[in-house]
């Protein structure tokens, strides 16, 4: 199978990646659950992979480093532990659910306000409204690093500058970019970065977090056991403690500490230029086919390695089926739960064949890509 399915879960990982799930099932005890020394060697390794999430993220403290199964997790906790009944909020149009349905829900249950950045055809932000939409009650701005449909990237460290201007929280959901793009929480004026831990950090499904300013209080969203503080009826305040009821998902953090391990020795500067070239010459490949529309700001210098497309009137299941089918090529049709981004570029009913690349991929699998999507186009 040809795997450009990468936005959605990075299929191939990096071998050690197995290695360090498999090991530490078979040896690691509970985190933070015993003073014996399984519990005490699983407290240390995941303290561990705190310390070189900070680092590659810019966090400026690991034990602001929080836990999650996922960045859906990771943002709820952000998206409900900061809001308040008569808080405003900006976001975007190019949001996944993820962030879309939180804030939903805010407005329905405790009456929070919200402004979208709009969007163009090519599904790029008007940068201008981020500071137009302030109101005296906007307490955050909350939005993507890089579009999961078109991989159209916003200029965080200018937005993170508006926010700090005016006060505000700066909430980032770095689903599609953590571990694929430079990242920098503090020099971009980042308060909550938001990730996952299976897309571009490479590691296990399952993982997740968040990383936490110094000084933002985050209330939390689940309460329960921590393995401290045990008599008092209340979540411990301390980070990351206070964010993480419930065991952690050690044997999954392993995996992913490895995956961290790998993008250091290799750099994300190369693997974001690996996968960006990729990425481009499919794009130069598809984009002067008669009758395939593409989508996105392909001018960006820097941008996530995703190529969204449409050929003719063709439903976008149907093209992504015999893609897999005929030419065992994987892809992702439909919304990618991003309604706003499809209103945006009119593609509600027909939807779009999404095309994700990762390091793992070869020049000669984009090529059997293009011809497949030439031979669809020739019809």
């Amino acid at each position: 199978m040809i795997y450009l399915d990468n936005a959605a879960t990075t299929r191939q990982k990096p071998p050690q990646v197995i290695d360090a799930v498999v090991n530490a099932m078979t040896t690691m005890g509970n985190a933070s659950r015993g003073a014996h020394g399984s519990a005490l060697q699983a407290s240390r390794a995941v303290y561990d992979a705190r310390c070189k999430l900070a680092k590659l993220l810019g966090c400026p403290r690991a034990d602001h480093v929080v836990f999650t199964c996922n960045s859906t997790e990771a943002l709820n906790i952000a998206i409900n532990g900061t809001l308040s009944p008569g808080d405003h909020v900006i976001s975007t149009d190019l949001e996944h659910n993820s962030v879309l349905r939180p804030l939903y829900r805010l407005e329905a249950e405790r009456n929070v306000a919200l402004s979208f950045v709009p969007a163009d055809k090519q599904g790029r932000p008007d940068m201008s409204a981020f500071e137009t939409l302030i109101r005296p009650e906007t307490k955050a701005i909350v939005c993507t690093h890089a579009s999961n449909l078109t991989g159209n990237m916003i200029d965080i460290a200018r937005v993170g500058a508006i926010a700090k201007a005016h006060g505000l929280l700066f909430i980032v959901d770095a689903s599609q970019t953590a571990g694929a793009a430079p990242i920098d929480m503090e020099a971009m004026g980042i308060d909550i970065l938001c990730f996952t831990g299976h897309k571009g950090l490479m590691g296990p499904q399952g993982t997740g977090g968040l990383c936490v300013r110094p000084g933002v209080e985050i209330r939390p969203w689940k309460v329960g056991g921590s393995g401290v503080q045990s008599y008092s009826k209340t979540q411990p305040e301390e980070y990351p403690t206070r964010l993480e009821a419930g065991t952690l998902n050690s044997h999954g953090i392993m995996g992913l500490s490895a995956a961290l391990d790998f993008i250091e020795a290799t750099g994300v500067d190369t693997i974001a230029r690996r996968e960006e070239a990729l990425m481009r010459r499919f794009y130069d490949g598809v984009a002067g086919l008669k009758g395939v529309t593409v989508y996105g700001d392909f001018t960006q210098a820097h941008r996530a390695a995703i190529v969204a497309l449409n050929i003719g009137n063709m439903d976008s299941s149907e093209v992504s089926d015999i893609l897999s089918t005929d030419y065992d090529i994987a892809t992702r049709p439909g919304a990618h739960c991003a309604p706003r981004m499809h209103q945006a570029l009119g593609t509600t009913e027909q939807g779009a064949v999404r095309f994700s690349f990762s390091w793992y991929n070869t020049e000669e699998e984009v090529d059997a890509a293009v011809r497949a999507v030439a031979d669809l186009a020739e019809g």
